[in-house]
């Protein structure tokens, strides 16, 4: 039956070529949209983790109230024993600290007068050979001009921001900011090198510095701002978190004592819940659009080829073929057509995905402005659903839209049909 039917399809054109084009573009479209969702949310949640929320995060409750403003006077004390015990705990999550604190950037000239300052944000990161911060903030791949911190006291600065100061690498900076406890810190720090994260926000005025210098600097001796975890595939798995985070919190948090820590998600702590529940409605509610623009394009279509069949259709019913069959062989023709729309869809919305993947599409003239985590160059995601995704509308609409074409077959009137058939 079904070869009969495919049969018909294919010596009829015009019974299957635009069903199945709109069905493939509709499709296309549909799969593209949705690896272009996966690789933004993807590119959002990585970008926060390994820049600033980590998987789950470890702080104060008093530093967590006033988070935005990283008062580093309400830092975790005691590092080396929480690094020690969320070790033994949770040895699947990479656990590493840093400091993030503001200061002003100060160039001397020959004379060790201030050329030219600047506002900056720093983030005082592990530096070491088997510190795991190398390849979370890509700084091999980010650096511009000369070269990663080797020795304590080196430092790096944004490309964007050394070239606004005139300072390149060998060069005396200096930083003025303030201690934990409050009091004056003024260093000077060679930069090493500058870096292009990519990310507007930073490339701005970051300084990257290795902890141990900064803690020394800022007089935090076995203190950090916040504890970050990364899960050991990289992933961010918002059910885990939520698991690791209520066991931390039942254990170690004390609501009465502000210093004591609490632990938060990516998810909570960057306010990104909102933006993935909304993906997820976009998601849907495209996928809606689309079947019901579809199932009439399809209906619209369905009517006008059974206008064509009118007297197809007479015929098979005055040879005696009852109307339920007539109706089953149009909707399987349309699971057909549909099958065969969402494969062409599929694999061009693939193609398109996979180059976008790869190639990435440079969109940071938007984001000048921004202080949003988020990469520059957005990719696409291909993931296992993709491959799937657009088979459910493309396949539902064209059944529907035949389905609701197909009801003219059940008011024609046996009697008429060879006074149809004769004229």
């Amino acid at each position: 039956m079904i070869k009969f039917l495919l049969k018909g399809l294919l010596r009829d054109r015009s019974r299957s070529f635009f069903p199945a084009l709109t069905v493939a573009f509709g499709v296309f479209l549909i799969v593209f949209l949705g690896a272009f969702f996966n690789g933004a949310l993807t590119n959002l949640y990585n970008t926060t983790a390994h820049h600033q929320t980590g998987h789950v995060k470890i702080m104060t409750q008093a530093y967590a109230a006033e988070a935005e403003q990283s008062p580093n006077e309400l830092s975790l004390l005691e590092l080396a024993d929480w690094l020690a015990k969320l070790r033994a705990e949770y040895p699947d999550i990479i656990w590493t600290p840093r400091i993030n604190f503001g200061g002003l950037i100060d160039i001397p000239d020959q004379n060790g007068e201030t050329r030219a300052q600047g506002p900056a944000a720093g983030i005082a990161v592990d530096l070491s050979a088997d510190s795991p911060e190398k390849n979370l903030l890509n700084l091999e791949k980010a650096l511009v001009a000369g070269r990663l911190p080797e020795r304590s006291g080196e430092i790096l600065l944004s490309a964007d921001f050394a070239r606004r100061l005139q300072v390149s690498p060998g060069d005396t900076v200096t930083l003025i900011g303030s201690t934990m406890h409050g009091s004056l810190a003024v260093n000077n720090f060679t930069l090493a090198g500058t870096v292009r994260f990519g990310v507007t926000a930073l490339d701005r005025g970051a300084i990257i510095a290795d902890l141990r210098a900064v803690q020394t600097a800022l007089d935090m001796q076995d203190a950090a701002g916040v504890l970050l975890g990364f899960f050991a595939d990289d992933a961010y798995n918002d059910q885990k978190a939520r698991a690791v985070q209520a066991a931390f919190n039942a254990q170690y948090q004390n609501a009465a004592d502000e210093f004591s820590p609490v632990m938060r998600t990516l998810v909570e702590d960057s306010g990104l819940a909102s933006y993935f529940e909304m993906a997820n409605n976009m998601m849907f509610i495209i996928l809606l659009v689309f079947v019901a623009v579809m199932a009439l394009v399809l209906w619209n279509a369905g009517l006008i080829g059974g206008l064509r069949r009118y007297g197809e259709m007479g015929v098979r019913l005055a040879i005696g073929e009852s109307k339920w069959h007539i109706y089953g062989s149009l909707l399987s023709e349309a699971a057909l057509i549909g099958l065969g729309g969402s494969v062409i869809g599929t694999f061009f919305g693939l193609l398109l995905s996979y180059w976008l993947q790869y190639h990435g599409l440079d969109y940071g003239a938007v984001f000048n402005n921004s202080t949003m985590m988020v990469e520059n160059v957005l990719r696409a995601q291909v993931t296992p659903a993709c491959y799937i995704i657009g088979f459910f509308p493309g396949v539902l609409a064209t059944f529907i839209g035949n389905a609701l074409a197909g009801l003219g077959i059940f008011k024609r009137q046996t009697a008429q049909l060879f006074k149809e058939l004769e004229n």
